[in-house]
């Protein structure tokens, strides 16, 4: 787990050929459109390229004693229809080229967003939502950028250079030669430059992530934030992550803005000593003009090269960081040999059951009990007993170390996760609700169930008298995490929401808490009626709500110290008794 921890935050470097194997992954399917590009792209540089020969012909007719119009007027037409059909070129190639790349990108982001769905619910405790935001929404975007615009305009601007110097060749060796010395400066300065601009890149864009995750946790916090006036606090916080991003991105710029005035000296000088060796070398005005030409198109691809390295940097530092997430295995996963189970009745047993969170620290130590179905089975204890890890285990946000746990004497581990989850209905104490209409949030958008089934489910659990008040019932609107209704309006919610799946196990993690009296008597009496379902298993710190409760397991410093319905427990006087004994009182001082 840390392991894959550390590639989700930090930026573990993977080789470069790596990066492209596993990005030709994305390629390959839209090899047809590529390579459709490719021809055109081939074909507009060699036409952009004949361009300087075709008007060196027109201006050494102009300079000749024997002026021709005609041929000046052919030549003209002729320059004309080459630069419109490579306009034309231009155009289809992009279009091809976005539609492949947005096609690709779609299957990347979708790829991206499947993994993370089907990571294990206790890794996204130790990820950043920030960052993992940040990696499908913007990362997705650099990659986006890398197939329909960079590879191929570096593949472009490659060609420019080959065939430009083919073409100065023809027109003089000699002063072809001599324009290879500013090449090798620029080559050797622009590698130095990708190296270092990589690691700014790499830099900058952690800072990026960093803040999308400051910002997520404390948008989200800012309630708490204003109510203990730690806005002055947060707002040096927000300064210090602020800055970073500057720091880097001044650093990019100072880069870019000490490559490129250098690359362009190198060209001024360039073409000056062109013009001069031009005339010494016995070249003609048109020939002149031409190498001047092919010259500027020499020097463009080379700066369009480093342009460039700003938008393939990003884009690596995207893929390392999008391949890095992929690479994070879920840790709880389905066995080779997991089966599908339809039904269960609902027996759960744990055997000797043996956990800890860091494989260190045991929450729960050497836990055996067993629960029959149809019976409610309650879990009572001071904080950090491991009441909720006991239920967390059994719908697997976590593997055991030691033990076994089984429904219908099937281990788990050997149940499909999605069956197991599929027939378990889980009510916690912090409910989420998502932006969107009641009965989307019912339902979770499943359009297999009709509008009767989800009044059905709401009057099971009385929560449709609140609904039909609402001005649009079902349809009413669901503001960002539920805010528009009441603590225990939205526990009835989650409450239809379960009932709704027909679950065979109930699962209760003090769905009870922080709700006002009148809310209470309506999920109490819900609670009376969903017993009929199923096995329930219910996590309350107050005792009153579970004293009807088949078995109650009493659990300290995780392991049972007793278990027995009510009265027996009472009857023994001790840890549960010494707990009821204790809420009694502070009921009565109340």
């Amino acid at each position: 787990m840390q392991d894959d921890l550390m590639k989700l935050k930090g930026d573990k470097k993977i080789p470069l050929n790596i990066l492209f194997k596993r990005t030709f992954v994305y390629i390959k399917p839209e090899w047809l459109s590529f390579v459709l590009a490719l021809l055109l792209l081939f074909l507009n540089v060699f036409l952009d390229l004949y361009l300087p020969i075709v008007l060196q012909g027109i201006i050494e007719n102009l300079q000749s004693e024997k002026l021709n119009l005609n041929y000046i007027f052919i030549n003209s037409t002729i320059y004309l229809l080459i630069s419109i059909t490579s306009m034309v070129l231009i155009y289809f190639e992009s279009m091809i080229l976005q539609k492949a790349g947005q096609r690709i990108v779609l299957k990347l982001r979708m790829d991206v967003f499947t993994h993370i769905t089907n990571m294990s619910l206790n890794q996204f405790t130790e990820m950043p939502v920030g960052s993992l935001v940040t990696r499908v929404a913007n990362y997705t975007q650099s990659m986006s950028d890398l197939f329909t615009n960079l590879l191929v305009n570096v593949l472009k601007n490659i060609l420019y250079i080959v065939g430009v110097y083919a073409f100065m060749l023809y027109l003089n060796i000699k002063l072809s030669l001599f324009a290879l010395i500013p090449v090798v400066i620029i080559a050797i300065t622009s590698f130095l430059f990708s190296k270092v601009v990589g690691n700014i890149f790499r830099k900058e864009r952690k800072t990026i992530s960093d803040m999308n995750t400051y910002l997520n946790e404390n948008l989200s916090g800012m309630k708490i934030t204003q109510i203990f006036n730690q806005e002055e606090f947060k707002d040096e916080e927000f300064k210090v992550k602020n800055e970073a991003i500057r720091k880097a991105r001044f650093q990019v710029i100072l880069c870019f803005g000490l490559y490129r005035p250098f690359v362009t000296l190198i060209y001024i000088l360039s073409v000056a000593a062109c013009l001069y060796l031009g005339f010494k070398f016995g070249l003609s005005g048109g020939a002149v003009v031409a190498f001047y030409l092919y010259l500027s198109k020499f020097f463009n691809p080379i700066q369009n090269l480093a342009d460039q390295l700003n938008g393939l940097q990003k884009a690596f530092t995207a893929s390392e960081r999008l391949f890095n997430l992929m690479d994070v295995e879920p840790e709880v996963r389905d066995s080779e040999d997991a089966i599908e189970i339809e039904n269960f009745k609902g027996k759960i047993e744990f055997r000797h059951v043996w956990f800890a969170y860091n494989g260190i620290d045991w929450i729960l130590k050497d836990v055996s009990f067993t629960v029959n179905p149809k019976e409610t089975c309650a879990f009572v204890g001071a904080t950090g007993a491991g009441k909720t890890t006991i239920l967390s285990l059994i719908v697997r946000n976590y593997e055991i170390q030691q033990g076994q746990i089984l429904i219908d004497d099937v281990d788990i581990s050997k149940i499909k996760i999605k069956s197991l989850r599929r027939a378990i209905g889980q009510m916690m104490q912090d409910v989420f609700l998502f932006s969107g209409s009641i009965k989307d949030n019912i339902t979770l958008h499943d359009t297999s169930y009709t509008d009767e089934d989800v009044i059905e489910s709401a009057k099971y659990v009385n929560a449709y008298p609140f609904i039909e008040k609402l001005p649009n019932k079902l349809e009413e609107q669901v503001i960002e995490r539920g805010e528009n209704f009441s603590q225990g309006q939205r526990q009835l919610l989650s409450f239809a929401r379960t009932v709704l799946a027909k679950p065979q196990v109930l699962i209760l993690d003090e769905a009870t808490a922080n709700i006002d009296t009148e809310t209470e008597v309506l999920i109490q009496e819900s609670l009376e009626k969903m017993k009929n379902i199923g096995t329930m298993l219910v996590v309350a710190h107050r005792l009153s709500t579970i004293q009807h409760a088949d078995k109650i397991v009493v659990l300290s410093k995780g392991e049972i110290k007793e278990m027995g319905n009510h009265q027996e427990l009472l009857a023994k006087k001790g840890l549960y008794y010494n707990l009821y004994e204790l809420q009694y009182k502070s009921m009565e001082e109340e």
